[in-house]
């Protein structure tokens, strides 16, 4: 309980910040990369995967904010 709310709390500081995020799949381990995520209210989150240009929704996720950098290197844009 106390990792699903400290994982909700870090969320939550991420989207206000905005920038460029991995989110991660911890059950499938697919990593994806985007500028926005979006919290349901169910506590999963929506958001739009910058390499695919698909809409992505998972239940548990574990979300880093990274540089611009790493963000363009990964999706494969110079």
């Amino acid at each position: 309980m106390k990792r699903a709310l400290c994982g909700v709390l870090v969320l939550l500081v991420l989207v206000g910040c905005g920038g460029y995020l991995q989110v991660i799949d911890p059950a499938s381990k697919n990593i994806y990369y985007t500028e926005e995520v979006n919290e349901t209210k169910g506590g999963a989150v929506k958001f739009i995967d910058a390499k695919t240009g698909s809409q992505v929704t998972l239940q548990n996720s574990e979300v880093k904010e990274i540089s611009g950098e790493e963000f363009k290197a990964a999706i494969g844009k110079k």
